[in-house]
C-alpha cells in the first residue's frame, strides 16, 4: 500500500502536462508537434530503466520510490512559471528521469510482495497510477482557475510531505534476494537476449496501443478544447477517463490471474477501439458515459503485461520489468510524435480514428504471446 501511495502521488503530478497543454500552446504559440515533443521529453529518460532495473536486482533501489513523489511535485509544479519552452523541456526531462526510476523499481517491489497473486498485486500498483492520473488533471485545472499559472508551485507541498512519510516507513525495509537470484541478476546480457521472443510480438502490440492511449491521455484535452469545451471541462474529461481506468487497472490484473493473460489482452484490445469509435461518432453529453466505459478496458492491459513479463523472468524481475517499461515508454514517445504530426497535417479527429483502428490490426499477434498458466493456477494444479 505504501508503494502504491508513492505511485499515486507521483502520477498525480505527472498528469499535469496533458491538461496544461492547451494553456502552454497558447502561452508559447506552439504547434501540436511541439506540444507532443514536450511529452516525448518526459518519456525519453525511460531508456534508463533497464539500467535502473539491473541495479535494483542487485542492490535494491527503494530510495527512488521514496524520493520520486517529491521530485515530481517540485518539477511539475514549476511548469506554470517556466519562462520559456527550453525550460519546460528541462523540467520534463528531469521529471521523466525520476518517474522512470519509480516505474522500473516499484512494480518489482509490489511483485515480490504479491506471492502467487502477481496479477492482483500489480493491479494494486496500477490503481495508484490511475488514481493519480484521474486526480492530477482536475487538480491542476482547478488550481489554474483559482490561482492562475503562477500559483501552481503551491501544489508541490503534497508531494514533499508524501516523500517524508515514505522515508519514515520504507527507508529501513530489508531487501530479500536469494544467492541464486543475485547470481542470475548479474547476467544481464543473457537476460535481455532471453526477452527477444517475448518482445517480437509485444512491440507492435504496444506501439498500436500506445498510439491509442496517446490520443486519449495526451491529446484528449486539446481535442475537446479545440471543439469548444472549456479548459476545465477538457481536463475533467481526462479525469473521468482515468477514474474509470482505476477499475480496469485493478480488475485486469486479478482477472488475468484467473482466466489467463492472453484472454484479457484480447478483450482490452478489442473493446477499447470500438468504444473509442463510438466516442468519436457522438457529441455532447453522450461522450461522458462512453469515457467511463472506455476507461476500464483501456487501462486493464498494463498490469497484465507486467505480470506476464515478471513471471516469464522470475530471476531478473527488475531488469525484465525495466526493459519492458523502457520499450513501452519509448514506443509511447514515438506514438506521441506521430499523433502530433498527424494533428498538424490532417487534424486530430483523423488522428483519433487512426489510433482507434491500430489495435484491431495487431490482434492476431496476441496468439504469439506466452500462454503459460499463471502462478496461482499452477500452484492450485500441483495441489
Amino acid at each position: 500500500m505504501l508503494v502504491t501511495l508513492a505511485h499515486w502521488i507521483n502520477d498525480t503530478y505527472q498528469a499535469f502536462l496533458a491538461p496544461l497543454l492547451p494553456v502552454l500552446i497558447e502561452k508559447f504559440s506552439l504547434t501540436k508537434s511541439e506540444a507532443g515533443l514536450l511529452s516525448v521529453c518526459f518519456q525519453i529518460p525511460s531508456l534508463t530503466q533497464p539500467f535502473v532495473g539491473y541495479l535494483a536486482d542487485r542492490i535494491g533501489m527503494r530510495y527512488f520510490v521514496i524520493l520520486s513523489p517529491a521530485i515530481a511535485a517540485v518539477l511539475m509544479s514549476l511548469l506554470g512559471v517556466a519562462p520559456s519552452y527550453g525550460v519546460l523541456v528541462l523540467l520534463l526531462l528531469a521529471t521523466g528521469l525520476s518517474t522512470a526510476s519509480i516505474h522500473s523499481v516499484g512494480p518489482v517491489m509490489i511483485g515480490r510482495a504479491s506471492g502467487t497473486s502477481l496479477g492482483r498485486g500489480l493491479g494494486f500498483w496500477m490503481v495508484g497510477g490511475e488514481l493519480g492520473r484521474a486526480v492530477g488533471p482536475i487538480l491542476v485545472v482547478s488550481a489554474v482557475s483559482l490561482l492562475g499559472l503562477g500559483g501552481l508551485p503551491w501544489l508541490m507541498i503534497g508531494g514533499v510531505l508524501t516523500s517524508v512519510l515514505l522515508y519514515a516507513r520504507l527507508h529501513d525495509i530489508p531487501v530479500h534476494m536469494s544467492s541464486a537470484q543475485k547470481e542470475a541478476a548479474r547476467d544481464w546480457a543473457r537476460a535481455l537476449r532471453a526477452m527477444r521472443p517475448l518482445l517480437l510480438p509485444l512491440v507492435p502490440i504496444m506501439l498500436a496501443r500506445g498510439l491509442m492511449l496517446t490520443a486519449l491521455t495526451v491529446f484528449l484535452p486539446v481535442f475537446l478544447h479545440e471543439g469548444g469545451s472549456s479548459l476545465w471541462l477538457a481536463g475533467a474529461s481526462l479525469s473521468i477517463l482515468e477514474g474509470a481506468g482505476v477499475v480496469g487497472a485493478f480488475s485486469g490484473g486479478a482477472l488475468s490471474d484467473r482466466f489467463g493473460r492472453r484472454r484479457i489482452i484480447l478483450i482490452s484490445l478489442s473493446a477499447t477501439p470500438l468504444l473509442m469509435m463510438a466516442f468519436l461518432s457522438t457529441d455532447g453529453w453522450l461522450r461522458f458515459p462512453l469515457l467511463v466505459l472506455m476507461g476500464a478496458p483501456a487501462f486493464a492491459l498494463t498490469p497484465v503485461l507486467m505480470a506476464m513479463v515478471q513471471e516469464t523472468f522470475p530471476d531478473n524481475r527488475a531488469l525484465a520489468n525495466g526493459a519492458y517499461m523502457a520499450v513501452g515508454f519509448s514506443l509511447r514517445a514515438v506514438a506521441t510524435l506521430l499523433m502530433g504530426m498527424i494533428g498538424d497535417l490532417i487534424g486530430l479527429r483523423t488522428g483519433f480514428w487512426i489510433a482507434a483502428v491500430a489495435p484491431l490490426v495487431v490482434l492476431p499477434l496476441v496468439a504469439q504471446l506466452p500462454g503459460r498458466a499463471s502462478p496461482s493456477r499452477s500452484a492450485h494444479d500441483r495441489h
